[in-house]
């Protein structure tokens, strides 16, 4: 089944695209959170980031890397949140990987990312050595 970003790469839903490449296409999120609020999608459909292949996520960062200095400069921004919703417990709502650019404004009070989470874990040095471990062993 095809998703909504899908469609919109295949023409079939109205999208504001404000680029486009062979492998990648970037437009304006149809709900912004902020005026310029970018998503960067690769054409093909992936539904997490570690499913995108390693030469397609290439493209997919130089099209980011191209797209927040103009999303910043287009809506005169003081900075961006560029961050990816990685799984449906994340709130990734499309299961189509996709990057936000997020203009900021000093004035936003939305706040950093860290601000999106209540409480955060006591966690010991052994606790933080045993993680990062484990997340060195499967790398």
């Amino acid at each position: 089944m095809s998703t909504i970003f899908s469609q919109i790469v295949e023409g079939e839903i109205p999208a504001r695209i404000v680029y486009e490449d062979e492998t990648t296409v970037a437009f304006l999120d149809a709900n912004p959170l902020a005026p310029g609020h970018t998503l960067v999608i690769p054409k093909d459909e992936y539904e997490r980031v570690n499913d995108v292949p390693a030469d397609v996520a290439t493209d997919l960062y130089a099209t980011i890397h191209r797209m927040v200095p103009a999303v910043e400069d287009a809506v005169d921004a003081d900075a961006t949140t560029v961050a990816f919703n990685n799984g449906e417990a994340a709130g990734q709502e499309v299961p189509h990987v996709h990057c936000h650019i997020v203009p900021r404004f000093e004035d936003d009070d939305a706040g950093p990312i860290h601000a999106m989470f209540g409480q955060r874990p006591e966690l010991d040095d052994d606790e933080l050595d045993e993680i990062a471990d484990d997340i060195e062993s499967r790398a």
